[in-house]
């Protein structure tokens, strides 16, 4: 069987492009599918993977309280401290407590407390005042 100029044109393109292409594969719903969770998993990280990433580095927080106040965070998980900084620049540092749930670190007459979003922070000598992490 000859080949025509045009067969033969195609056939050299298809051979130089390097093997099949993966949109030529199955088109049929499952194997589409399989084919999707196959690329999500590979670049998904593991809940492992990004506990790790957290437990081992500083993580910075921005609260803005009802009082007013504005709240700079440093969660410094290796050394399980945060330090505080008000807006007027004052910092405090802070040693992390074991709590049931969400976050918890005192020392010597400061306390922040929270779950989520939401914080309430005791300064020396104020009352409690409740904060909403920004960012």
């Amino acid at each position: 069987m000859r080949m025509t100029p045009v067969a033969a044109a195609a056939a050299l393109v298809l051979a130089a492009c390097g093997g099949p292409d993966p949109a030529d594969g199955p088109t049929d719903g499952e194997a589409v599918r399989e084919r999707a969770e196959k690329a999500q998993t590979a670049r998904r990280r593991t809940g492992a993977e990004i506990q790790e990433r957290a437990l081992n580095r500083v993580i910075r927080t921005s609260y803005l309280c009802n009082n007013g106040e504005r709240l700079t965070v440093d969660f410094d998980n290796p050394r399980q401290m945060a330090t505080v900084r008000n807006s007027a620049g004052k910092a405090v540092d802070l040693h992390q407590e074991l709590a049931g749930s969400g976050l918890w670190y005192r020392a010597s007459g400061y306390e922040l407390r929270g779950e989520g979003a939401m914080a309430v922070w005791t300064g020396d000598g104020r009352q409690p005042t409740d904060c909403r992490a920004v960012d």
